[in-house]
């Protein structure tokens, strides 16, 4: 038989309506901030005059907690006067830890009722209802918000199809269907900034109780993140109990293992844990793990291929489940192949990672991730730095797979994956992978040096130091010592540099190590030299080059020469310092290793400024300053930059050397290097000085004078005499 044919659309007489329907809830009463929001907002009013007769719809999309519902409501109150025909407002409860979403034909029996249709007059079928609805709003000036969808599908049924009308859609989900299909207009509601979090707060429990507490308000507000729903929780409770210090909540909320319970007020609204389950639970059962897995994985953020590792799953697999994740506001590709959860968001992640993961299966991603990022890392350091002695890895975990990187990329992923290759590391200590944290701190060393990241290569020395004494080899421990020795040094720590460089010594000579005794003198010479102890430095470095000559390795046998050459340099016996950093360049030239090649000609360039021959330190300098660009040395750059400035200074080229010290200071606090930056920042105000002096007498100042005064005043800059890549 022929399909029963379906009512007509509009076929169905509505009564006028009684009144104007006036739907919104009340205004939110302690709204702040949001002014990028609300003027992106009040763009939909212009948009809707040019609109061409389509429906303006905005979808107000971010996570649970966000504070979507508020934006909306405080937009319409702020603009009813353009809509005087009225509003209609509707929760569709797609998130509702307490219940099913709203069914669309339910919501739109209650705009069919506010808009004053005659019970009795509506027909049954759904499309003909919507399509009475349509009817009913069509030229009329209204404004519509749907709060809380759950998707597309439960939204489009109540579209009006008048473009007088205009529509506030929000969502966990970013409804990517309405914006495709509808032309919606999609806005992402971020965390609250700093400022606007402390207005929330102080809004909430008044000015003279925030001002009491300054300390316990900032802990508070660094653990709520900026998420509006957290910072309403805590001021909940600390509203009940008035007597209570809000150091107390803060103290709860530091405890990251019970954050989530500190951010429950009794009541299924003002629980964060019920918000982030409601989205959760919406999730497909792959999409879930992800989400789940995700929140144990160490680190700032993560990228594609790491979490494809984390997952064990191809990395298009991984690709889909992620979007999947970004559309439910769960996680944000914050740049391109790079996500990260909200801390409350990764907190609920791993606390349910620990709940519904089966047996060790999160320990398994886990071991997946840390052999990612060390086998990776171990690449890139072969291929930035391959004079060194590679580490001796395992084979990665059954679903772990490194980036293939060529040499053009290693240094790109080192920098983006920095923070997570740290706390790498400490995650393979906590797992008691005691092999794979030294490991990681070997192959993060000299990358470390090479930008200048002295306090990561603190912290990752120290984890790989307690990883080598659970080891309990000798060999390990040595290194760990030595090189955790020299990053003090680096930090102006010379006292405990001399005392971890010491006993790598030690440790080195008794295990028959040559080439590690040889590294730990010439580390013991660099100490002495930054304390301005410059003849035993030269016994420390001599000791290092007769060791390194037994070894026939040339890039060592280089190193050494050069820290020799330097030390005679700072004893102003310049021929024989001229004599071994020449020897030094022409090995460095030999091998093609221009780290060593740069601070040789940084060491002639120094012994040329100090015996007057300025136009050949200059060219010497600039020489050192190019190579350090093309390797992407940047702690090396920093150091040719100011002695570039130095030469510049000398030579009277005042501009010149202003624009070179500046820079240099400028890298050294980027790179936290704080003695080389105020040492950078005197020799800045000594050329200011200079200029004045000069300006004011308009007489020509001896040229050496800047030389004299800018001499290193017993240390070096830090990058001569001891090249990175030449170690192990």
């Amino acid at each position: 038989a022929a399909p029963a044919a379906r009512p007509a659309a509009i076929s169905v007489p509505a009564r006028a309506p009684v009144s104007v329907p006036k739907q919104l809830p009340a205004p939110p009463p302690l709204f702040t901030g949001r002014d990028r929001e609300l003027a992106l907002l009040d763009e939909l009013l212009e948009s809707r005059s040019v609109s061409a007769g389509t429906v303006v719809i905005s979808a107000i999309g971010g996570p649970g907690g966000i504070g979507k519902t508020w934006l909306a409501l405080r937009w319409a109150h702020n603009h009813l006067g353009h809509f005087p025909d009225g509003q209609l407002y509707a929760d569709l409860r797609g998130f509702d830890p307490s219940g099913d979403p709203v069914p669309p034909a339910t919501a739109l029996r209650g705009f069919l009722d506010a808009l004053g249709a005659d019970p009795a007059a509506i027909p049954v079928d759904p499309d003909a209802q919507a399509g009475l609805y349509r009817s009913l709003t069509s030229g009329r000036r209204l404004l519509i918000v749907l709060d809380n969808a759950r998707d597309t599908a439960q939204v489009l049924p109540l579209l009006p199809g008048s473009p007088t009308c205009l529509v506030l859609v929000t969502s966990r989900h970013q409804l990517t269907g309405l914006v495709a299909t509808h032309g919606a207009r999609p806005l992402a509601v971020e965390t609250l900034d700093g400022t606007g979090a402390r207005r929330l707060l102080t809004r909430h429990l008044g000015e003279h109780r925030t001002a009491a507490e300054p300390g316990a308000v900032t802990t508070i507000l660094e653990h709520c993140a900026g998420l509006p729903l957290a910072i309403a929780i805590v001021a909940a409770r600390a509203a009940a109990q008035p007597g209570f210090p809000l150091a107390t909540l803060a103290e709860e909320l530091q405890e990251a293992g019970t954050r989530l319970d500190a951010l429950e007020a009794g009541d299924l609204t003002a629980d964060l844990r019920a918000v982030f389950a409601s989205s959760c639970d919406a999730l497909d059962p792959d999409t879930a793990r992800m989400f789940r897995l995700l929140g144990l994985a160490p680190g700032p953020d993560i990228g594609l291929p790491a979490a494809a590792c984390l997952a064990a799953l191809p990395v298009p697999r991984t690709r889909a489940l992620l979007r999947r994740l970004q559309a439910a506001h769960l996680v944000r590709e914050h740049t391109p192949g790079r996500y990260r959860l909200h801390d409350l968001t990764r907190a609920y992640a791993a606390e349910r990672a620990r709940y519904d993961l089966p047996g060790d299966a999160g320990d398994a991603a886990l071991r997946r991730l840390v052999d990612f990022f060390l086998h990776t890392a171990h690449h890139a350091d072969r291929l930035l730095f391959p004079h060194r002695r590679p580490a001796e890895l395992e084979p990665p975990a059954v679903g772990s797979a490194p980036v293939p990187l060529e040499e053009t990329e290693a240094l790109e992923w080192f920098d983006t994956e920095r923070s997570s290759l740290l706390a790498a590391g400490e995650l393979a200590l906590a797992q008691g992978r005691n092999r794979q944290a030294w490991q990681l701190a070997w192959v993060l060393d000299l990358y470390h040096r090479h930008r200048g990241h002295t306090r990561d290569g603190l912290i990752a020395w120290r984890t790989g130091l307690t990883a080598a004494e659970r080891l309990g080899e000798p060999a390990d421990e040595a290194t760990a010592h030595w090189l955790l020795g020299r990053t003090r040094s680096d930090m102006g720590e010379y006292a405990l540099a001399l005392d971890h460089v010491d006993r790598a010594r030690a440790l080195f000579r008794e295990s028959g190590d040559r080439s590690g005794e040889a590294h730990a003198h010439r580390t013991l010479a660099r100490v002495r030299t930054l304390q301005g102890d410059y003849e035993q430095a030269l016994v420390h470095a001599g000791q290092a080059l007769r060791l390194y000559r037994g070894l026939d390795n040339s890039v060592w046998e280089g190193n050494a020469l050069n820290a020799v050459g330097w030390n005679h340099a700072k004893l102003k016996r310049y021929g024989p310092a001229r004599s071994y950093c020449e020897q030094a360049l022409a090995l460095f030239r030999k091998d093609g290793y221009r780290a060593g090649e740069a601070s040789a000609l940084d060491s002639l360039g120094y012994i040329a400024r100090h015996t007057g021959r300025y136009t050949e330190a200059l060219d010497h300098y600039r020489q050192a300053l190019r190579l350090c660009r093309e390797t992407g040395n940047t702690a090396q750059v920093a150091d040719a930059l100011f002695s570039l400035g130095l030469i510049h200074q000398a030579l009277g080229r005042y501009g010149d050397a202003r624009e070179c010290l500046r820079e240099a200071l400028g890298d050294y606090r980027a790179q936290q290097r704080t003695a080389l930056a105020r040492r950078a920042q005197e020799h800045l105000d000594s050329l200011e000085a200079q200029v004045d002096r000069h300006n004011n007498t308009d007489t020509d100042h001896n040229t050496d004078t800047g030389s004299d005064h800018n001499s290193d005043g017993g240390r070096d800059t830090g990058t001569s005499r001891d090249t990175d890549g030449a170690d192990g």
